[in-house]
């Protein structure tokens, strides 16, 4: 189940609000420019389905976010336990950085966790299959996979260069829960 869990960002032990319901999701992090959203496919996706199968089953909604906002680019990425590289790639992701451009994932399966440094408060953003979020630009964040990651998100981007991220410097992320396996 998708979670919304608001902190401060001074004690990231105590959340001051949890939500579980997409509409409250929604709305809660809309107030600081935060889409998310929930998808259904139009064609049903198999297990080791190819990127080609798994951006058609989507492609209503793509098209629809690509016209909306001007995406240029859409891709999938699938990371699974076994990933070879999957200790490194958690870290690289694990240290607060922005982008210069919205950073949009859908939730194909599996999960991940997005934090989102927003002023003084942390919103932790638990997306499971279905969930899509767009991080505004220059929005200070993190992500975590978990130890044992399994998730399947398509990606769309301004940039036809793909992620490239901004480096805060900030050790907030460390301070913060981690995605439990």
């Amino acid at each position: 189940m998708s979670r919304l869990s608001v902190y401060h960002e001074h004690h990231p032990a105590l959340p001051s609000k949890v939500l579980s319901h997409a509409e409250d999701i929604a709305s809660t992090l809309a107030e600081v420019g935060v889409r998310f959203e929930q998808w259904q496919a139009s064609a049903p996706i198999a297990p080791g389905a190819s990127s080609e199968e798994v951006i058609a089953a989507y492609r209503p909604q793509i098209d629809r976010l690509m016209a909306e906002d001007g995406y240029v680019t859409v891709d999938v990425v699938s990371l699974n336990a076994d990933h070879p590289q999957k200790a490194e790639l958690r870290a690289k992701f694990l240290d607060e950085h922005s982008h210069g451009e919205d950073e949009v994932r859908f939730f194909v399966a599996g999960r991940g966790l997005f934090s989102l440094h927003v002023g003084e408060q942390v919103f932790e953003v638990l997306c499971e299959k279905g969930d899509l979020i767009s991080v505004p630009a220059g929005t200070p964040h993190w992500f975590d996979m978990g130890e044992h990651p399994h998730f399947v998100a398509i990606r769309l981007f301004n940039n036809p260069d793909g992620w490239v991220a901004k480096f805060t410097g900030d050790e907030i992320a460390s301070r913060f829960p981690r995605l439990e396996d």
